[in-house]
């Protein structure tokens, strides 16, 4: 079977190739085989690829993908949860979805809504969960509440618009440009501001000089200190990207006199420290939304895996309006 695999880091998509790898032995005890249906394209793939995603890179050279959407293809000895046919979450194989078939433990495996859209399928596991712990997980929000995010057009920042909306408060979106404003509000952002040394009046502006005690940031370095300035004495940034910086810069006047908060969210550590019952809890709700049209994130582009090295530099352009997805059967 076809494989990619990554041989250099870097932000040169000539580092990636596509492998023949073997194909995956018959399953055993509550096991599975899945055929990859379909793997988004994330930031993180892309942080991967130049060995900045996680404490350490991996070693090389190691095989490529994060989270994806399975097809059950065979069935092992025990596996009564589950029919050949069934799709499913394809995670537990860490970085290394981008292939055609897995062999996969069976626990925690359970069938998504059969008329879901398999592109929205792949895309649940990783930033609708991310949006949906960003919004439950660090401050108690009411209807009605405005949130603060920038990177306003990216893929979490979009399932953040749609769950904030869904579960009745609002939501403020920073972009780089005006040019990305549309997308954002086509999407049912509440407000978008364009980043600028104004910043924190227009956002001020935006709220209706309403109090906002939450902003999610995915940028780092500078951006951080921006969304601490906007903020309401005794508000919180939750930093979960580092698209910009290794590092986060927040105003010392704002930690020490006005009680601002700095806190960091990763989802591979949530996923890795919850229990498959608290996992399947959040897909449950994620997948129902899925299939109900509350959660609907565009996708620019698909490719087959022969143009992974296309589908990868398609995904690290600025200003795209939506996910790239990469198909392993086709």
């Amino acid at each position: 079977m076809k494989a990619v695999q990554i041989l250099g880091f870097g932000t040169d998509p000539d580092l990636l190739s596509i492998v023949d790898a073997p194909e995956p032995e018959s399953p055993g005890e509550g096991e599975v085989i899945l055929d990859i249906l379909a793997a988004p394209i994330n930031p993180s793939d892309l942080l991967n690829f130049q060995g900045r995603f996680g404490s350490k890179p991996p070693p090389l050279p190691c095989m490529a993908g994060g989270e994806a959407v399975g097809q059950v293809r065979e069935l092992g000895t025990g596996v009564d949860h589950l029919r050949v046919g069934d799709r499913v979450l394809a995670l537990f194989a860490g970085r290394g979805n981008w292939c055609q078939r897995i062999k996969a433990p069976s626990v925690g495996l359970r069938p998504l809504p059969a008329n879901a859209d398999v592109n929205q399928l792949a895309m649940m596991a990783v930033n609708p969960a991310t949006a949906w712990h960003l919004l439950k997980g660090f401050v108690a929000l009411e209807p009605g509440d405005w949130v603060l995010q920038n990177a306003g057009n990216s893929a979490v920042a979009h399932n953040v618009v749609k769950l904030a909306r869904h579960m009745g408060m609002r939501t403020i979106n920073i972009v780089r440009s005006q040019s990305q404003c549309a997308s954002v509000l086509e999407a049912g952002a509440d407000a978008v501001v364009v980043d600028g040394s104004d910043l924190a009046d227009r956002v001020q502006t935006a709220s209706g000089n309403t109090p906002i005690k939450l902003a999610f940031d995915a940028v780092a370095g500078q951006a951080t200190a921006k969304l601490g300035r906007c903020l309401a004495n005794g508000g919180t940034v939750v930093t979960y990207g580092l698209l910009s910086s290794p590092s986060c810069q927040i105003d010392a006047a704002d930690l020490v006199f006005r009680n601002v908060a700095l806190r960091g969210y990763w989802f591979t550590h949530w996923f890795e420290t919850s229990t498959v019952e608290e996992r399947n809890a959040v897909y449950d709700v994620i997948a129902g939304l899925i299939e109900s049209g509350v959660i609907d994130v565009e996708v620019e582009a698909t490719y087959p895996m022969s143009q992974v090295k296309a589908a990868v530099a398609h995904a690290a352009l600025e200003g795209r309006k939506g996910k790239v997805i990469l198909l392993p059967q086709l």
